[in-house]
């Protein structure tokens, strides 16, 4: 079955707003995750909670699609570094009550980063200085939804095949260090 995503979900952007050391809560940006949409460190609060923040407060399965910039990845919300709020560069996910029992925030995050998902979305964007995805074209992205069982073996699949990824870089770092101290000692 494939449905839009505004039939599957609520979709808010993030908010704008100063921040402070000091704060309540945490903010946010497109910085502070990696190309794969994966929270670089631990984050501390830097914003505070006024009626605005907390109104945009995250809530744990929230999907966040960084939409503005030539970084665009979605990243789920896990419930770490809370409370948090997302920043303007960001699109709020959040899937409605009848379809959150349906649908996997991580395997929506998938589909999303998905390259040929990627690729149609980037085909989408809009500005000149800036490109961005808009609202509406987000909204009217089809998305599969197989079942929870096949969801959860697309992500089992893809985190085993980062893994092998991962591994391989490894060795290949391995290797090249060997073959440098093989090539120093020779010298020597």
């Amino acid at each position: 079955m494939k449905v839009k995503l505004k039939d599957i979900a609520n979709i808010q952007t993030g908010l704008f707003a100063r921040t402070a050391s000091g704060g309540d809560v945490v903010y946010l940006k497109a910085k502070h995750f990696d190309q794969n949409g994966k929270l670089k460190t631990r984050l501390h609060p830097d914003l505070k909670l006024d009626s605005a923040a907390e109104k945009h407060l995250l809530k744990r399965g929230d999907v966040l699609y960084a939409a503005k910039g030539t970084k665009n990845f979605a990243s789920w919300y896990e419930g770490k570094n809370q409370p948090a709020v997302a920043s303007t560069s960001f699109f709020v996910i959040r899937l409605t009550n009848n379809w959150s029992d349906k649908i996997l925030p991580e395997f929506l995050v998938w589909f999303i980063n998905h390259p040929s998902t990627q690729k149609y979305l980037k085909r989408k964007a809009k500005g000149t200085a800036i490109v961005s995805i808009s609202k509406s074209d987000l909204q009217d992205l089809q998305i599969p939804i197989p079942e929870l069982q096949i969801q959860k073996a697309v992500l089992h699949i893809n985190k085993l095949r980062n893994t092998e990824i991962k591994l391989k870089d490894q060795i290949e770092t391995l290797r090249e260090k060997q073959i440098q101290q093989q090539i120093l000692s020779g010298i020597k």
